[in-house]
């Protein structure tokens, strides 16, 4: 698993820990290895592709699952090269060391629902054959990558299965991404860090969101029987405006609190609604998100809430 560090990794590798299997956990060089100990943990650049080739030779897996890369769309526009280097350089590599061992195992690529982009309402729920309108560097990187993914399968026989999942969240996100911050900043304000203002973006976007651990199961159910070549759009199947995600956390908070726009958090272009048509999972493996909404955040809020706690306490 290359990514497995990160905040995605971390529950995949758990998930999959759980349904006893061995994991090789790839992480990036210079950074802090996960802590589950029944992991294998290698430090690997992705863009060292010699390194690459020398683990996937050693280690000749049966299945890969491919997190890493650059996700986040305000870094993206900061640095649109090292975004595709991030996205689509480690994706080429990473299959190119494949093919060189001899191995064909099944290769989810996860890609982001970002990669739709500009949609129109009548396009909406988004399924899989929705057409890509990129808003953004990163998700012209993710859209790249896929079609990266879907060559490699055409070209060479490697059994890649491609996902798109819409917006999740959970315990452990980092802050750079809107319900994290959200969560966050109360947190902080309840434990006298900061003043009791909770800065935001835009707030009347719409999105589907699920709970990361549900979209974790989902990565694991597509590896086992998702479809080579198929494509899988990956969500509840329901928006949520954010200013409403925001209204269920602040209905938690210990203290009053106001809300404030700040200029620098607008995204230069969004879509107002996103939303996932995910019957082809459902249909296909029985995959459907389990955790409540109402669950997520409160795990969420508790998650920072504890943060702010250790801290404290050092």
């Amino acid at each position: 698993m290359t990514g497995a560090a990160g905040f995605v990794g971390t529950y995949l590798v758990r998930q999959l820990l759980a349904a006893g299997e061995p994991v090789i956990g790839v992480y990036k060089p210079g950074t802090t290895p996960g802590a589950e100990p029944a992991v294998d943990w290698r430090p690997v650049d992705l863009l060292d592709g010699v390194a690459v080739r020398a683990l996937v030779a050693a280690v000749r897996p049966t299945q890969v699952y491919h997190l890493a890369g650059q996700p986040s769309v305000a870094h993206s526009w900061r640095d649109p090269a090292g975004t595709f280097r991030a996205n689509v350089e480690t994706t080429i590599l990473l299959l190119d060391s494949l093919l060189a061992a001899g191995i064909t195992p099944v290769v989810l690529v996860v890609g982001s629902n970002e990669m739709f982009g500009l949609t129109r309402p009548e396009e909406q729920p988004l399924g899989e054959d929705a057409p890509f309108r990129p808003l953004n560097p990163y998700a012209t990187s993710k859209v790249a990558q896929e079609f990266v993914a879907l060559q490699y399968g055409a070209s060479h026989g490697l059994p890649t299965v491609r996902v798109r999942p819409f917006m999740h969240i959970g315990p452990g996100q980092r802050p750079d991404f809107a319900v994290a911050s959200f969560a966050r900043q109360i947190a902080a304000i309840e434990a006298g860090h900061q003043p009791p203002v909770v800065r935001v973006g835009n707030l009347a976007a719409e999105r589907d969101v699920t709970d990361v651990r549900d979209i974790v199961r989902g990565y694991h159910v597509l590896a086992t029987r998702g479809r080579p070549g198929e494509a899988y759009n990956l969500g509840r199947g329901q928006a949520y405006r954010i200013g409403d995600l925001l209204e269920m956390l602040l209905s938690l908070a210990y203290c009053s609190i106001t809300v404030e726009v700040d200029p620098v958090l607008l995204r230069p272009a969004d879509t107002p609604v996103v939303l996932c048509d995910p019957r082809k999972v459902q249909r296909e493996t029985g995959w459907h998100p389990e955790i409540p909404i109402e669950q997520t955040l409160r795990d969420t809020l508790n998650y920072w809430r504890q943060q702010f706690r250790l801290s404290e306490r050092q």
